[in-house]
């Protein structure tokens, strides 16, 4: 039981800070300026009998400033706000006064525990959220307080420490479905080039079979052999440098990936699905077809699934100056990204990874939705 409780306290005491903390923007400037000012109107207008207002003004002002750094470094803002808590604590027994009043605005003090609990690393939220509780359990025995409301604060915090947390552990866990969705994508792209060089490798070392075969007597077919051999040896390498360092998956690769985004057509029940493909397509490399069909295969079952009322899908493929195109535009409510996201996810991963790009937006608001990747013909030597 002890060797449990001391695993968990570790894991906890050595859990990173979350990577996706963002720097303060213009709603936080804009946060803590209004607070700023509704503090000061409190102070002056509408609670000018406040015990030690001017103090309890003064270090709210002070701490409220690092609350632009509360996502970056939560430690620092717990830290000056527990300083100047413990300050006015000490100035007050000093003074032989009964303590500072607390401010209302001085609510936005429970973003300090939410922010140590979802953006700190273990080791700082642990040291933080120790140093927060002491300050403000020493804060509501200093007053005189009804019991009731030194539960009722003390609830609050810990509502406050437990949204954190459950907002942190969603993110990681929606972060590590992204993680999954791209490594799929990657494993299936590396399915679609290993099939794809080893059918070059086979079709070089047979010509090269023949190529010796007739060597002797024959140069000039010995030399084309050898010339077809470099051209083989120089598509493998292009698709080669397409995906590196990718594992494969037991999916299946489309053997025929441009017949099969024709397939996608149908008039069946759901939306009709209208394909057209550009009769020049044929020398497409076997990469680049698989990564259309499959962009277009999510895309339309996005369209099935998500575009409400949809009555058409259109897919179009067409040859572009130094690329391929893929469009699939359909006529439903609502956005088709409105789902968890993956599905996008995935085909904006594929694009990438051959050197292309993708793009998803609706065609306006509440109508239509359309998907358009764009993938090079070559990789780039």
């Amino acid at each position: 039981m002890l060797a449990q409780i001391r695993s968990v306290a570790l894991s906890v005491w050595r859990l990173p800070a979350p990577p996706d903390a963002r720097p303060a923007g213009r709603l936080d400037h804009a946060f803590v300026g209004v607070t700023a000012v509704l503090a000061v109107v409190e102070v002056t207008v509408l609670r000018p009998d406040l015990p030690f207002r001017w103090l309890s003004l003064a270090g709210f002002l002070v701490w409220l400033p690092t609350l632009l750094v509360r996502r970056t470094r939560p430690l620092l803002t717990v830290t000056v706000f527990g300083a100047v808590v413990l300050a006015e604590l000490v100035i007050t027994r000093v003074t032989d006064g009964a303590g500072p009043g607390d401010l209302n605005s001085a609510i936005v003090g429970l973003l300090i525990p939410y922010c140590l609990a979802r953006w700190a690393g273990g080791a700082d939220a642990v040291k933080g959220l120790f140093l927060f509780l002491f300050v403000a359990g020493s804060s509501l025995v200093s007053q005189d307080l009804p019991a009731a409301d030194r539960i009722g604060g003390t609830a609050v915090i810990v509502a406050a420490v437990a949204l954190g947390a459950a907002v942190r552990a969603r993110s990681l866990l929606r972060t590590r479905q992204l993680d999954d969705v791209r490594r799929g994508e990657r494993e299936r792209l590396a399915r679609d080039l290993h099939d794809t060089v080893a059918h070059h490798l086979t079709a070089i070392a047979i010509t090269a079979q023949a190529g010796l075969a007739v060597a002797g007597r024959e140069p000039a077919a010995a030399t084309d052999a050898l010339r077809r051999i470099d051209e083989e040896a120089t598509r493998t390498l292009a698709e080669t440098r397409k995906v590196l360092r990718l594992l494969r998956t037991d999916e299946e690769a489309p053997e025929r990936p441009l017949a099969d985004l024709r397939g996608l057509a149908s008039g069946g029940p759901g939306p009709v699905v209208a394909v057209a493909v550009d009769d020049d397509l044929d020398d497409l490399s076997p990469t680049v077809a698989a990564a259309l069909q499959r962009i277009a295969q999510e895309a339309v079952a996005n369209s099935r699934r998500h575009a409400r009322d949809a009555t058409f899908v259109e897919v179009r493929v067409t040859r572009e100056q130094d690329g391929v195109q893929l469009v699939v535009t359909d006529d439903g409510r609502g956005s088709t990204g409105s789902g968890d996201g993956f599905g996008i996810v995935g085909m904006t991963e594929r694009a990438a990874l051959l050197g292309g790009r993708l793009e998803a937006a609706s065609l306006a608001p509440l109508v239509g939705w359309r998907v358009t990747a764009t993938l090079p013909l070559e990789e780039a030597r």
